[in-house]
């Protein structure tokens, strides 16, 4: 049974940066896909990036692109997602997940095998 754990999540001011982590245990995460979501109170759980088993595909969401970039490293079965230049509308709960298939986490709704319990990020303006 897999599990995912996110990390790096706070509060900073507008214009900041934080870098979140995802460390992924209990099995081999190395050929799965990879993507963060994000929930805002009172808002739909939405897309925010997700990232191929090999690293050479991504994906963004429009209100994100050019700001944040995720990435991953397979020995240390871990995801990243770099945020820069926040806004207060990125003030969410962020979450990690896992799925075997790229495309699959693209999807609406989004077919995912694991789910992390979620960060939160917040930020002030």
């Amino acid at each position: 049974q897999g599990q995912l754990v996110e990390s790096g999540g706070g509060l900073v001011q507008a214009g900041g940066s934080l870098r979140l982590s995802c460390a992924a245990s209990g099995r081999t995460f190395g050929i799965y896909a990879m993507g963060w979501f994000r929930q805002a109170p009172g808002k739909e759980r939405e897309f925010v990036s997700a990232i191929s088993w090999t690293g050479y595909s991504t994906s963004y969401a429009d209100s994100v692109k050019g700001r944040f970039a995720i990435s991953r490293d397979n020995a240390k079965n871990t995801v990243y997602l770099q945020m820069n230049s926040l806004k207060p509308d990125d003030t969410a709960v962020y979450y990690c997940a896992a799925h075997p298939v790229y495309s699959d986490i693209r999807l609406e709704p989004p077919v995912i095998d694991y789910w992390g319990p979620g960060t939160q990020v917040t930020v002030s303006s």
